[in-house]
């Protein structure tokens, strides 16, 4: 696949990074961590420059989340877990993303949208608890650029400051993700263990 993105974005410029970025957030599977970075290289052997890969790739996610939205707007969580059940293998998505997606944004609200932007998978699967919720569009799309553009603004950086080295950004992207997975678990579980503190406190209190 990786070589499949890279000869797309060669061949189409910007157009291909706008395709590429559009189906990131549609299609799980292909992956920012490739797409950005190499972008952010093709800037030092071509005529690409970082600005135009910028406007591309964000445009391209933009368009991606909007389509997740939408999609959102028209189901639930229960049907899109049926969906899942089929797809999901081809998709790697788990209906335990779809849950955990769900229950972020039902915690945190509009903020999740966000900062799960700057997580890897769940920046897309985001749009679609925000469309099922009845978050307003133009919110919606406000905060999805801000993460977006932060996302997208270090990989390119990233992967025009390593140049041929640009691949070994996909090893420090998955070092991140288990660290910030491991921080939300640890979040919840502190959250959880306060809260049942405070149920046994309140029941001695009555008692």
């Amino acid at each position: 696949m990786k070589t499949w993105i890279t000869d797309i974005m060669e061949q189409f410029g910007y157009a291909g990074i706008f395709l590429m970025l559009a189906l990131e957030n549609v299609f799980p599977p292909i992956p920012s961590e490739v797409i950005l970075p190499f972008g952010g290289f093709m800037t030092t052997t071509s005529g690409l420059t970082i600005p135009g890969v910028l406007i591309a790739s964000t445009a391209g996610s933009l368009l991606g989340a909007a389509i997740l939205y939408w999609i959102g707007r028209m189901l639930d969580v229960s049907r899109m877990e049926r969906i899942v059940d089929r797809y999901g293998k081809w998709i790697r998505i788990k209906k335990s993303d779809i849950r955990k997606a769900d229950a972020w944004f039902d915690k945190y609200g509009y903020w999740t949208v966000l900062f799960c932007r700057m997580i890897p998978l769940v920046r897309s699967l985001i749009s679609i608890p925000a469309g099922m919720s009845g978050m307003k569009f133009g919110l919606f799309m406000l905060f999805t650029t801000i993460g977006t553009l932060g996302w997208n603004t270090l990989l390119i950086l990233l992967g025009a400051a390593l140049g041929e080295s640009w691949e070994d950004i996909g090893g420090y992207i998955e070092a991140y993700s288990s660290v910030v997975y491991a921080l939300i678990a640890g979040g919840i579980l502190v959250l959880g263990l306060m809260y049942l503190r405070k149920r046994h406190t309140a029941g001695k209190a009555r008692g």
